[in-house]
């Protein structure tokens, strides 16, 4: 018997290629990004290694919406069913929460490195850099 390979895709989040029976395929129902693990959904998916990394980086690059060949473009997608298929149990274990897609658009002025503090002349809990 001949052995067949496996297809090959392409992880949209570190962009590495890899066997389609390693990455997790996406697709997209109702504005919401939904993971298709047996891979019968219909419609077109993306692929992305099952790792809050690769996740993060697909999500930082925009790179759903353009794999999935959205019209609107970067148009936010609900990553929710995603991040908990993706992550598990593991989130409530540790208390890490998976960013939302309405998080993101709020926050996506602010630099990802610093803390960010929201300051009110009434706040007296508000911290204070020297100049």
């Amino acid at each position: 018997m001949v052995e067949t390979s496996s297809p090959v895709r392409t992880c949209v989040g570190c962009r590495k290629r890899a066997p389609a029976d390693e990455l997790l395929r996406v697709v997209v129902r109702s504005g919401a990004l939904v993971p298709d693990p047996r891979r019968r959904l219909p419609g077109r998916g993306a692929s992305v290694h099952p790792t809050p990394e690769c996740l993060r980086a697909a999500e930082r690059r925009r790179a759903f919406p353009r794999a999935l060949r959205l019209p609107g473009g970067g148009a936010p997608l609900e990553a929710g069913p995603l991040w908990h298929h993706v992550l598990g149990s593991s989130s409530e274990e540790s208390g890490c929460e998976p960013e939302r897609a309405s998080n993101r658009s709020s926050q996506s002025d602010r630099h990802q490195a610093g803390p960010h503090v929201d300051r009110t002349p009434s706040d007296e809990s508000a911290v204070k850099f020297p100049r």
